[in-house]
């Protein structure tokens, strides 16, 4: 994460020299809608890191830009990796060899990967008077509050495994969800193009669930455990704008 923050600085800095040095130009304060898409690569920790490892989420955004620069966002993030660190989920129905007999008395091809979804509102602020390019460029923070759902994902390839299909597969799947709040701190860029709109900064999400499965069949018991799932990571988005409506008001830079 030190190498990500050491690169994020390092390139801020260097795109605001880069733009000092340019000719001056006129730009007004825009206020506008946009349409994001974005990335992150999360790192888990609390309760999370017990059940997966590294991670992305790949999302949506709509956002809303005041003329002073607040920010108000309506986000969409769909969580997916290859790193599940929950072990013996599926023990009771394996033999001693780990291996999971499908109804042909073959061994069945299981793969479980760890899903789930981010869905939150968030409000921030552009600080358009510090490193600033342009009226409409800054460092920016946001907080936010939303939902948090995730499970294993159990995939029976050529479905031939009754143990694992319809109600059956509820009772392994670890369902889990539940309140979250958000933080991100980064750099908003907005330039003269609808398209040439980007953000880019370090995000924090703390999640307070629980299962909502009624019984785990390996446990053979209900999980009523309270969790706290965490996730920080490095996201970036890229903006369209929808539509940009400018005051009469110019600066130069």
């Amino acid at each position: 994460m030190l190498k990500w923050l050491v690169v994020f600085v390092v390139f801020m800095l260097s795109f605001h020299i880069a733009n000092g040095q340019s000719s001056p130009r006129r730009d007004s304060i825009t206020q506008c809608f946009m349409f994001a898409g974005d990335y992150a690569l999360y790192s888990p920790g609390g309760d999370l890191a017990d059940r997966m490892g590294l991670h992305s989420g790949a999302g949506l955004s709509i956002h809303y830009k005041s003329r002073n620069a607040w920010l108000f966002s309506a986000n969409w993030k769909y969580l997916l990796g290859d790193q599940l660190r929950e072990r013996g989920v599926l023990d009771s129905i394996s033999t001693s060899n780990g291996f999971v007999i499908d109804k042909e008395g073959k061994m069945a091809d299981i793969r479980m990967y760890p899903r789930g979804f981010n869905l939150y509102f968030s409000v921030g602020r552009i600080f358009t008077n510090i490193l600033s390019p342009n009226p409409n460029s800054g460092p920016f923070i946001s907080a936010g509050a939303g939902y948090m759902q995730h499970k294993i994902r159990i995939y029976d390839n050529g479905g031939r495994t009754p143990q694992l299909q319809g109600d059956y597969l509820k009772g392994y799947d670890r369902l889990t969800s539940g309140l979250m709040i958000n933080q991100f701190v980064g750099f908003w860029f907005m330039s003269k193009s609808r398209f040439t709109n980007f953000y880019a900064g370090f995000e924090f999400n703390q999640a307070f669930t629980k299962s909502r499965r009624s019984w785990n069949y390996d446990l053979m018991q209900a999980d009523t455990s309270q969790r706290i799932e965490l996730q920080y990571g490095f996201r970036v988005g890229w903006n369209i704008l929808l539509n940009r409506t400018g005051n009469q008001q110019y600066y130069m830079y």
